[in-house]
């Protein structure tokens, strides 16, 4: 969908939405959004991603060994990479850890549930004044205790400025944010609210994007053996048996490969929500004005005539020479929009290169110690609760390359 003209602008979210995702940088705009993406930015960018690596490379430490003292190898990598990811994001982007941030998680869990319930129902102008349902309520309370949470985290940083403990914020995300919150300029000032919203955003989209992305790539691997003996052998002619570097990150391209088939079958997103502002053209069809669609990212990302009749097959090799040309025409305005699973242009998912080398460093630890087989007992069901995840779970069995 080209914006150029502004007729497909960002729908504005349902009141319970608003709760969980309303104030961060997926639904802001203008001068507002153009602020917190430069804080955003400077926290997820360059030296920045090279200082978080020690801090993922331990998160994963920690679950793989938690994984080398189970008696029963199989195991349920959806809700182990869950805690995986809610780890690194508090380490990272808080200066936490998951156990710190546990509240904070089970309440967007809970906000995540409703406002996937009430994501497309439409509210009467007005009635939420005099009368609020029971998932409103639920989700003002939920949201009024996730502010106290981060209210919390923020009077432990300034706390520590009062007390000579520290000399500043900080400089992770929440750093940025505090700093900013205090800063004496207008146009460099975040408001509490928003300084909140970007928490439950970076605190949300940090977890369930990796989350996703990880758990969809250990079920292809665990189906398709011979891509997992590549990606393995690629990954011990790089780091051997030490942990991933940067450097070597980079050089991944098998495992690149692996990720954007992934992305494109599976991606985290559902798609993209707008509201059509007036009349205009949407391919062969007239949209009237004041009309709310979805653009599902399964459209160009399953289209036969874009990727060819294997389409729907786990095929690696379509990215062989990079997205550019992993579709069936060469580049064009058209086809650049075929692969965008973290979206477009400047409004791109900003944590993208973190997520990327997250999902290696961690694919790397694992191939490195287990070979993955699919257990009997998974049961394919894909579903969207704002992202798309597995419904039953994702059941593997692990089998050490090893003896311990």
């Amino acid at each position: 969908m080209k914006n150029s003209e502004k007729i497909f602008q960002k729908r504005k979210l349902t009141d319970v939405g608003a709760t969980l995702l309303g104030n961060g940088l997926a639904f802001i705009e203008g001068e507002k959004w153009a602020k917190h993406r430069k804080l955003a930015n400077h926290a997820f960018h360059g030296e920045s991603l090279e200082n978080m690596t020690p801090a993922i490379i331990a998160s994963v430490e920690t679950m793989l060994e938690k994984w080398k003292s189970l008696e029963v190898k199989e195991i349920e990598v959806y809700n182990e990479f869950r805690f995986l990811t809610s780890e690194v994001i508090s380490r990272i982007a808080f200066g936490s850890n998951y156990l710190e941030g546990e509240k904070i998680f089970a309440m967007l869990n809970k906000l995540k549930i409703l406002v996937s319930q009430n994501i497309h129902k439409t509210a009467i102008p007005f009635i939420n004044k005099l009368w609020k349902p029971a998932d409103m309520l639920e989700s003002e309370k939920l949201e009024k205790g996730i502010q106290d949470c981060v209210m919390e985290m923020i009077k432990k940083r300034e706390d520590k400025v009062v007390s000579g403990e520290a000399d500043s914020f900080g400089t992770d995300f929440l750093g940025l944010l505090v700093n900013a919150y205090h800063d004496l300029d207008d146009k460099n000032r975040v408001s509490l609210e928003d300084l909140v919203g970007e928490c439950k955003t970076i605190y949300y989209a940090g977890r369930e994007n990796v989350n996703s992305l990880l758990a969809w790539i250990v079920l292809h691997l665990a189906i398709h053996g011979d891509w997992q003996e590549k990606a393995r052998r690629e990954v011990i002619d790089i780091f051997g048996n030490q942990n991933p570097h940067l450097e070597g990150i980079a050089k991944l391209k098998i495992m690149t490969m692996i990720i954007n088939e992934t992305l494109r079958l599976y991606g985290p997103s559902h798609g993209l929500p707008r509201t059509v502002a007036r009349e205009g053209q949407l391919g062969k069809f007239i949209l009237p004005a004041d009309i709310d669609i979805l653009s599902l990212n399964i459209g160009p990302h399953r289209d036969p005539h874009l990727w060819g009749d294997d389409v729907h097959l786990f095929k690696p090799e379509r990215f062989a020479e990079g997205i550019a040309k992993a579709t069936n025409y060469t580049a064009t305005n058209y086809t650049a929009a075929a692969f965008f699973p973290f979206g477009l242009g400047p409004r791109s998912c900003v944590a993208m290169t973190l997520a990327t080398i997250e999902t290696k460093i961690a694919l790397s630890m694992i191939l490195q110690r287990y070979t993955i087989t699919i257990s009997p007992t998974y049961v394919h069901s894909p579903i969207a609760i704002i992202t798309i995840q597995p419904q039953h779970g994702i059941q593997i069995i692990l089998e050490p390359l090893h003896s311990c």
